[in-house]
């Protein structure tokens, strides 16, 4: 069942009824790329950060940071991230409101960034839509390795320790006993601890949002005019160096495996290697300028660089393991 279902047929409504754009157009599938994603991504910031304002509010960060910072998980905590990140319905730009509300919570950067990887990268299309198209031995192998690039990099960003390179604000909390000292000890009631869950929700969400749209807006032309079939010569070369290019042409890109996966299948029935395919795929859903414009936002350049830099390295030795082992 796709819980965003509801939100597509909004923007439908919208791009093809109110505003009368041609469906077949590119101009009609970037508004309506726009209109969903603006929507999509700007519910999740809301309904996330009111929900992280209430864990902030009665869970002990201190204690839970503590206890994944300081005791020995022996990578579990990253492979619960990864977990996490497989059974989130979520494109890269739509990661992004979970992985602040764990960033508020505390959870360590390492363990976060597993999950901002994971999350585009191995979920529900890789978990149906790969074995009806490719067969069981594709989708498993790709899950497999999808998830051990999630874990492996955010474990090199924990060893790092590079944390200073996140925004301030974002790691900054109060807890129960610092807002009912605010109001001289005293309890809140219901209605006043309402207010506050929505005011320090929506402190991060409108800072965010402006970079949403500004992000999104950069996607949807991408999505409208930007023809997949124009890559398609470039991906057919064998060569050594055809997957670092393909990861390069995907790079850019900004749209949900769901949507990637036709193409990634009609270009495979064309004589492109697989790992090829997947490199370009990969690339897609989990490195984008949209994204970067928004993670921005929230983190300094070099700890983006970082990020970006361990996933598409990632993506192509994805992409040459797959040429090598099928």
């Amino acid at each position: 069942m796709d819980i965003f279902r509801p939100i597509q047929l909004i923007a439908d409504l919208a791009t093809y009824g109110w505003l009368g754009i041609g469906k077949e157009t590119y101009l009609g599938s970037a508004v309506n790329f726009f209109i969903y994603d603006v929507i999509k991504i700007g519910l999740l910031l809301v309904v996330i950060n009111y929900v992280m304002a209430i864990t902030r509010y009665y869970f002990p960060m201190e204690k839970a940071r503590d206890i994944l910072t300081k005791r020995r998980w022996y990578g579990l905590d990253y492979l619960l991230a990864a977990g996490l990140g497989v059974v989130t319905p979520f494109c890269s730009c739509s990661s992004i409101p979970l992985f602040i509300g764990f960033l508020g919570a505390g959870i360590p950067l390492g363990v976060t960034f597993t999950f901002l990887i994971s999350s585009p990268l191995v979920n529900e299309s890789s978990l149906y839509l790969l074995p009806a198209m490719f067969g069981m031995k594709v989708a498993v192998l790709y899950n497999v390795v999808g998830i051990a690039v999630a874990v492996l990099g955010g474990l090199l960003i924990s060893r790092l320790h590079i944390e200073k390179y996140v925004k301030p604000e974002l790691l900054r909390f109060k807890s129960r006993k610092d807002v009912e000292a605010e109001n001289e000890g005293n309890k809140l009631r219901l209605s006043k601890l309402l207010r506050y869950w929505w005011q320090d929700g929506l402190q991060i969400t409108r800072t965010i949002f402006p970079y949403v749209l500004l992000g999104v807006s950069i996607g949807a032309l991408i999505h409208g005019f930007v023809p997949f079939d124009l890559v398609e010569k470039y991906l057919s070369n064998r060569s050594w160096y055809s997957i670092p290019l393909a990861t390069l042409l995907g790079s850019p890109l900004y749209a949900n495996s769901v949507s990637v996966i036709p193409v990634m299948e009609a270009l495979v029935g064309k004589g492109v290697p697989l790992g090829t395919v997947l490199a370009f795929m990969t690339a897609i859903v989990t490195v984008s300028i949209p994204e970067g414009m928004i993670l921005k936002k929230v983190m300094k350049w070099q700890l983006l660089g970082l990020f970006f830099g361990i996933t598409i390295v990632g993506v192509m030795i994805m992409g040459y393991i797959f040429n090598q082992v099928l």
